[in-house]
């Protein structure tokens, strides 16, 4: 079976309590393991402020995550989280080879710099 690598962003409702957030995000990474997935790294943003009002709410407890998948897993994750009441937005982004060599790099901190800062070339002020 094929597998890819996978980035998956969920949005979970903020107004539940602590535990069903704990709950609700533990149900993801379990499901990702008993479908065959590896995961890499699970980072819990924790609440953020929305972009926009989503169903009258403004904020929500943000989790990436990082994995090996099967690609029909996919849809199956997607369907699961669209009919979940405790989640209010997702995506899930496929990397493709150079997304993951920029993946490892970030993981090296050895990112190349693409905007190099530009010192200040004024030296003692103007020359009025």
């Amino acid at each position: 079976m094929k597998t890819n690598y996978y980035e998956h962003l969920f949005v979970v409702n903020a107004v539940i309590d602590d535990e069903d957030i704990k709950a609700t995000v533990a149900k993801y990474v379990n499901m990702l393991k008993e479908n065959g997935c590896e995961i890499e790294e699970v980072n819990e943003w924790g609440i953020q402020r929305l972009a926009y009002e989503i169903d009258g709410k403004r904020s929500g407890y943000y989790v990436n995550l990082y994995f090996t998948g099967p690609g029909e897993f996919i849809e199956k994750l997607e369907r699961m989280e669209r009919i979940d009441d405790n989640i209010i937005r997702f995506i899930t982004i496929k990397y493709d080879n150079k997304m993951k060599r920029h993946r490892e790099l970030q993981k090296k901190g050895a990112v190349p710099e693409v905007f190099p800062e530009v010192e200040d070339e004024t030296e003692g002020g103007s020359d009025d």
